[in-house]
């Protein structure tokens, strides 16, 4: 994509309404737009980055034997009075009537309406275990939407949810959803903690956040330092007892929100030189709840010995457009955005630093139409200062950085800025795309 051609209104002052740093550089960078309060428009940049995330996310869920549909954003009223849950989840549902004077809601959540979909479908033990997953956008009417799209009204996330014929399988369903969790967080370049958390209105006998940690979190946590050192590897063939051994290597030691705290807990179990207390970005929250919407809502099936049984049920959510600030308060500098390569919108700039110059004019488009064909290139050919333009790219967080002028055209060399590391790399041209395969 060409800078003059693209979509992409970036601003030099700091925006007034902006109190944290993800916020700031979102506004800058020209990733979103608000439109009201608490919700916004995603611009080119923004959006190109939320692909990118879905399709870690996709790929990560796949692996675990999860499968993709989509539920609509708007739901009946009636699910969730047979939950019990219209009048329990508070203003924050936004409440819809239509014109023949049904009751509807936008959707903060969808426990109900995939109960009652599986309930229609799923008969047997034999159609189990089963895990469901949606990239939808949500809404909640939040009393005071704040920090751009890290609290705000409308956002977009990936919510899972699994379907199994018992108490222990439904715990296997549950492990393999902690261990994707950690896989996509790792892919996306983000380091996670999972921490033992309240299970607030979507109910249950249990749940845990993951949660980065940064002092621009809205969550208190305290842990085990011990945990950080942990990972997330377990082999692709899913060997069950490789997979819980894991999640219980996490759950074992202390983790908790601040919902969950006790003081004589924590100094009993935690040795004196690992207590940690920080304040984290939750960015995945995964419940096991049992039958409590099953029940309800007649989700059952005909077991082996011929009885019914309610089916046993989790969910699990990642907030994909919070993601992207996550990304951002983890991955920046005075200078901007620093994205990963995994989610970046591009992965490539190229700068042409003297507009005017009719041979750097023909390098740089000679290279940009060699390097779209592998990679994703935005090429800022606009008629400005070459200051100008490396300030753009730095704020915008490209990877990497190809600047082309007529001294480095003259010495036949080319400057590839390694925006992470600030390191820049001098080569021929004609072993730029060699470089980009290994750096890339």
């Amino acid at each position: 994509m060409k800078f003059s051609q693209y979509y992409l209104p970036t601003i030099k002052e700091t925006p007034s309404e902006a109190k944290i740093l993800s916020h700031r550089l979102m506004l800058k960078a020209g990733l979103i737009k608000q439109t009201t309060s608490g919700i916004y428009s995603w611009l080119p940049l923004g959006l190109a980055v939320l692909k990118n995330i879905k399709s870690l996310i996709r790929s990560e869920q796949n692996k675990y034997g999860a499968i993709e549909f989509l539920m609509p954003t708007i739901q009946s009223a009636d699910l969730w009075k047979k939950s019990g849950r219209y009048t329990d989840y508070g203003k924050e549902m936004l409440k819809i009537t239509d014109r023949n004077n049904n009751e509807l809601l936008y959707g903060p959540t969808n426990e109900e309406l995939i109960t009652e979909i599986v309930a229609k479908d799923i008969k047997s033990y034999k159609d189990l275990p089963k895990i469901l997953y949606h990239i939808q956008w949500k809404f909640r009417d939040e009393i005071r939407p704040r920090h751009g799209i890290m609290r705000c009204r409308e956002f977009l996330m990936k919510d899972a949810y699994s379907f199994d014929i018992n108490h222990e399988e439904a715990l296997y369903s549950y492990n393999k959803m902690f261990v994707s969790y950690l896989n996509i967080f790792k892919a996306i370049g983000l380091t996670v903690l999972p921490v033992l958390a309240d299970t607030g209105p979507i109910g249950g006998e249990l749940s845990h956040e993951f949660v980065v940690l940064t002092d621009a979190g809205e969550t208190q946590v305290y842990f085990d330092k011990s945990l950080l050192d942990i990972g997330s590897v377990v082999s692709e063939k899913l060997i069950r007892s490789e997979l819980d051994n894991l999640v219980n290597s996490y759950t074992k030691k202390y983790s908790v929100t601040e919902d969950r705290y006790n003081v004589d807990s924590f100094y009993k179990e935690v040795l004196p030189e690992n207590r940690k207390t920080m304040r984290g970005i939750e960015v995945g929250h995964i419940f096991y709840f049992g039958s409590k919407y099953s029940e309800k809502l007649n989700a059952s099936v005909v077991n082996s010995n011929g009885s019914k049984a309610d089916i046993q049920m989790g969910s699990y959510g990642i907030g994909v457009s919070r993601l992207v600030g996550a990304i951002i308060e983890a991955n920046s500098d005075d200078k901007g955005i620093i994205w990963p390569k995994s989610v970046a919108p591009f992965i490539l700039g190229i700068i042409n630093l003297r507009q005017d110059n009719q041979e750097c004019v023909s390098l740089c488009e000679k290279i940009y139409s060699q390097s779209i064909k592998k990679y994703s290139v935005l090429y800022d050919d606009r008629n400005i200062r070459a200051g100008e333009k490396l300030a753009d790219m730095d704020l915008i967080g490209i990877p990497f950085h190809l600047l082309i002028g007529p001294k480095g055209i003259k010495e036949n060399l080319l400057e590839v800025k390694n925006r992470a590391t600030g390191e820049i790399t001098k080569l021929p041209a004609s072993e730029l795309i060699n470089y980009l395969s290994e750096v890339i």
